[in-house]
């Protein structure tokens, strides 16, 4: 129980000096969400209000069934705009896009629930760090473009630069002058709420900590401060574009509804959306579970992401997953348990009651600020430099990456990452290092011929393969050995060092015995050396040994001696 309800553990020693940490970070954050959850909504071309829903079950949610102490769950710029590219295809009216949207978060809940039982999280790993942080560039300049629309007041669409920027053009135009002049306003505030802030309030004599706390809650003041002038000058009547009526009180109870033809337009979307989520949520949790020396376990923060996704769909929401900004807080804020994300959700609820009759006169515009300056914070182009310097097929994944997200959109770009990044790990393992090794001088230790000036034997060849054995890489093996061979007539005796072979399949098997038998041929023994256990265990079940012409040493140093002093 403890396993599959983690509240139970951290629930039993909850002390009064937690829940008091816990409400204090949580009033913090809940200062923090309501601007965020309102722009994140109309990034995913929803009503403002379903931000607010989105952003309250699924908290609690989490607090029951997540590890991270201090992971925060919630609608965030990458998965809103996966969303509104899932969704805008499909051309649906208001009301139906809003119901696809719940549909959308469902899927994602079933998707990650499954995964999370049958402890499937390792599937993400294939997913590469610089694909991902290739994606959430592209996708961070993408979705900045895509709000410079509400910034110049006029009408745009597109699912990528290229649509948007054609959009863009024949309707500047049209620019609302007093919209712009909120929009870049209010972006110039933010940036320098980010950068400026936090060094004006530790000079005026307050705390750093409570300084960079109350610069992250920033976006409220500009909120406040652009819907105060929006309505004292009814800027409403002059063309600037408004929130409008957001609904009071909190969102009704109800489950999804589906159709097959939904559910096949949004299996895709739901399955990227679902391993994106996962791999942000969990980078981010253990990022500040290691600075506690916590740990967090990957399959169970399925489930809780997946019950987060189910709780948002059954309140009007939208896909969730942990975010980086609101996690940071919360984390900064010295929250100590996840009872802070379930007050968290307490406050945005009363905020929903009480406070959404001021948004109707908050401009677009100041949302598509609070958006701009969040996504550009993620961008880091210097990604592309790094992997040029570092493995040129890492860079060839990142800036295909890139390059269709923003040509294609984001759903071609993540699905091309994910391709990349499986098929760069197929091709780097089916060509695995393979170097002939000769004996450092006066030592027991042997290295690469290319590298070290080592000693070596006429008559034996010593190879040491880098890499587990299976069915994409036997046959490289066999080849690297015949063409070595061929150059090496006097060789009498081959060693396979083994001692990074973690396993070995049956197809690799296959080309043990064909290698063993052409050396045979050949007149030249097959030896190995260093043969881990559960491999040995492996060849001793397959026959495999009793034909081996050659021996197995235990270390290579005792093989290399024992054939050296037969020739």
């Amino acid at each position: 129980m403890n396993r599959y309800f983690p509240i139970l553990g951290w629930g039993r020693s909850y002390t009064r000096n937690q829940m008091i940490s816990d409400l204090v970070a949580a009033a913090i954050v809940t200062i923090m969400l309501v601007p965020q959850s309102l722009a994140y909504a109309m990034l995913a071309g929803l009503p403002a209000e379903v931000g607010l829903y989105a952003s309250m079950l699924p908290l609690v949610g989490y607090a029951i069934f997540g590890t991270s102490r201090t992971l925060a769950v919630g609608p965030v710029a990458v998965v809103s705009l996966m969303t509104a590219a899932a969704l805008s295809k499909l051309g649906l009216s208001a009301s139906d896009y809003a119901a696809a949207a719940i549909s959308l978060a469902a899927l994602s809940g079933f998707i990650l629930l499954a995964l999370g039982i049958f402890r499937l999280g390792f599937l993400a790993n294939f997913l590469s760090h610089p694909v991902i942080a290739g994606f959430i560039t592209a996708s961070g300049i993408l979705i900045a473009a895509g709000q410079l629309k509400n910034i110049l007041g006029i009408k745009a669409s597109g699912e990528n630069l290229i649509e948007l920027a054609k959009s863009l053009g024949p309707n500047l135009s049209a620019t609302n002058f007093i919209t712009l002049a909120i929009g870049v306003s209010a972006t110039a505030f933010l940036f320098w709420v980010r950068k400026g802030l936090r060094p004006l309030l530790s000079k005026l004599g307050m705390a750093p900590r409570y300084a960079e706390l109350l610069a992250k809650t920033g976006p409220i003041f500009a909120l406040a401060a652009t819907a105060f002038v929006a309505w004292f000058f009814d800027l409403g009547s002059h063309g600037v574009k408004l929130v409008g009526a957001v609904p009071q009180g909190l969102p009704r109870v109800s489950l999804p509804i589906f159709s097959m033809s939904l559910v096949q337009n949004l299996a895709l979307p739901a399955l990227l959306i679902s391993i994106v989520g996962f791999v942000e949520s969990v980078s981010v949790g253990q990022t500040l579970a290691a600075k506690r020396r916590q740990r967090i376990e990957p399959d169970q923060e399925l489930i809780g992401l997946g019950v987060s996704n189910l709780a948002a769909s059954i309140t009007g929401g939208f896909p969730v997953t942990g975010g980086f900004a609101r996690s940071v807080v919360n984390f900064d804020a010295g929250a100590e348990t996840p009872a802070a994300g379930a007050f968290t959700a307490i406050g945005l609820a009363a905020a929903t009651v009480f406070l959404t009759p001021l948004l109707a006169y908050l401009p677009q515009a100041t949302l598509a600020a609070t958006i701009i300056v969040a996504v550009l914070s993620l961008v880091d182009l210097s990604i592309l430099k790094r992997t040029w310097n570092y493995a040129t097929s890492d860079f060839a994944a990142v800036a295909a990456t890139i390059l269709l997200t923003w040509g294609a959109g984001v759903e071609a770009g993540i699905v091309a990452g994910v391709v990349l990044s499986i098929l760069i790990h197929l091709y780097n393992s089916s060509r695995p290092h393979i170097a002939i090794v000769g004996r450092v001088a006066g030592t027991e230790h042997f290295r690469n011929v290319k590298r070290h000036n080592v000693e070596t034997h006429d008559t034996l060849m010593s190879m040491r393969v880098d890499e587990s054995l299976y069915f994409a890489n036997a046959r490289y093996l066999e080849d690297e050995i015949s063409a070595e061979l061929a150059n090496k007539p006097d060789v009498k005796n081959v060693i396979l060092v083994c001692n990074a072979v973690n396993d070995v399949d049956f197809s690799a098997l296959e080309s043990l015995e064909s290698i063993n038998n052409r050396l045979k041929d050949a007149g030249v023994k097959f030896n190995l050396s260093e043969v881990k256990g559960p491999v040995m265990d492996k060849l001793q079940r397959s026959g495999f040994l009793p034909h081996l012409t050659g021996k197995v040493f235990l270390s290579h140093h005792i093989g290399v001696e024992a054939l050296t002093s037969q020739s």
